[in-house]
């Protein structure tokens, strides 16, 4: 399925929008766009605030002029696939998602893990225990990006071997 969502989306999504491949990642109720947008040219000598801000700008700009063509590709692709598609751009260090499903995931915890959340919230790091969770997801993706990619290259493995068995 991925190259399948790769040719699909990079026969749609216009040549000029990005430089080199897109970037698909998906998963049972999403599908993921990402591509990368040239890099602003400044002075040198620009501040790093600087440089995040108009790259920050760019994909702003970016967003705004593609929005009515994305929205177009995104539904021709969610009745193909039959599931949402979010967008994103990457201009040098900075990234933004935009127009991304925001999916419940029901969870039990115990007390020790409610109040880690509770904790976060009263901190005004997270708006709900549900934010903090989330934020809580995200920081170990940042932290354990290399173990997390081991497992997901096992996973692969894995699946190679089930459809070499006996039930295929």
């Amino acid at each position: 399925m991925p190259d399948e969502l790769q040719t699909w989306f990079a026969s749609r999504v216009p040549k000029d929008w990005f430089t080199g491949g897109l970037e698909i990642m998906s998963d049972g109720e999403e599908i993921l766009v990402v591509g990368n947008l040239p890099e602003v040219e400044l002075a040198g000598g620009t501040s790093a605030a600087a440089r995040a801000a108009a790259q920050d700008a760019r994909i702003d700009r970016f967003r705004e002029e593609t929005r009515d063509d994305r929205v177009r590709i995104a539904r021709e692709g969610e009745r193909h696939f039959r599931r949402k598609v979010g967008w994103g751009a990457r201009c040098g260090d900075q990234m933004k998602l935009f127009t991304t499903a925001s999916v419940p995931v029901m969870t039990r915890l115990r007390m020790p893990e409610r109040s880690i959340l509770d904790t976060l919230v009263a901190g005004g790091v997270a708006r709900s225990r549900s934010d903090a969770l989330a934020w809580c997801v995200r920081l170990v993706g940042m932290h354990q990006k290399d173990w997390i990619k081991g497992l997901r290259d096992a996973l692969v493995k894995v699946d190679e071997a089930r459809g070499k068995g006996p039930l295929n």
